[in-house]
């Protein structure tokens, strides 16, 4: 993490004269763009997506899964073609409401003929 130390030493070293204030520039900038990249790794690497498929007759669940939310759009990406039309859903939406760090139950759609309900959360 970016820290006020190293924010420090760099303005030391422009009093100092081993570096010019443009150079300094340069590194307080590059010490910014490498905090917001920790950030957002951080933001992503902490979320999760779970996806709970259970029986509506008997409410046992027979699907559990917890995934990381790095992983999801590769999912979507690569899974979009083998998953049938579900009414109502569009895929494409979901991905993106996910991107803009959608978060809690992002569905819940009860397959009345397999006798199934799928709820996905973030998490």
């Amino acid at each position: 993490m970016t820290t006020t130390e190293e924010r420090l030493k760099i303005l030391h070293m422009v009093e100092d004269k081993k570096v010019t204030p443009e150079e300094a520039a340069r590194l307080l900038a590059a010490l910014a763009r490498g905090e917001r990249k920790r950030q957002a790794a951080d933001e992503s690497e902490s979320r999760w997506l779970r996806v709970r498929v259970t029986d509506i007759h008997s409410g046992k669940p027979s699907v559990n899964v917890t995934i990381p939310m790095r992983l999801v759009n590769v999912g979507l990406k690569v899974g979009a073609r083998f998953i049938p039309d579900v009414e109502g859903i569009e895929l494409s939406e979901l991905a993106e409401a996910l991107r803009q760090g959608m978060s809690g139950k992002v569905m819940d759609v009860v397959d009345e003929d397999e006798g199934q309900r799928v709820e996905i959360y973030v998490e």
